[in-house]
């Protein structure tokens, strides 16, 4: 899950004249390692999603046999892993990509069920031009 925003100041942050928006495209791409110990397969898939009235977007993967996304892994390799990447704006007043693709994710695990919740960092667009009266030089 990530949000994406609108960045007014062009200066790749979230500020007071900042808006979340809605309709945005992005798209997901996740490669999982299998956990079978008999093979050595990796499972990619990808999926575009919109974001909601809050700049939110979210991918709900279900159960995968032979995917243990809450494996614990070595530390110099990765099990899984999650990377989104804008599309496109909603809104044509802020539709030149500034962040353009996630850099970092946060993963939260429950090996119970085997869930795993990805958390991106924000990626936004910004203005063709900087309002230079609300943000200044």
């Amino acid at each position: 899950m990530g949000l994406v925003y609108c960045d007014i100041c062009s200066n790749n942050s979230f500020s007071k004249h900042s808006y979340f928006i809605p309709g945005a495209e992005v798209r997901i791409i996740c490669r999982f390692n299998s956990a079978s110990s008999r093979t050595r397969e990796m499972i990619t898939f990808s999926a575009n999603r919109t974001t909601n009235e809050l700049g939110l977007y979210k991918l709900d993967i279900t159960s995968l046999e032979g995917v243990a996304c809450a494996a614990e892994a070595k530390k110099d390799s990765l099990m899984a892993s999650c990377q989104a990447s804008l599309i496109g704006s909603s809104k044509d007043s802020c539709k030149v990509p500034g962040f353009r693709t996630t850099t970092d994710q946060v993963v939260f695990k429950s090996k119970r069920s085997n869930l795993c919740v990805y958390g991106f960092t924000a990626l936004n667009f910004r203005p063709l031009q900087k309002n230079l009266h609300l943000c200044g030089k």
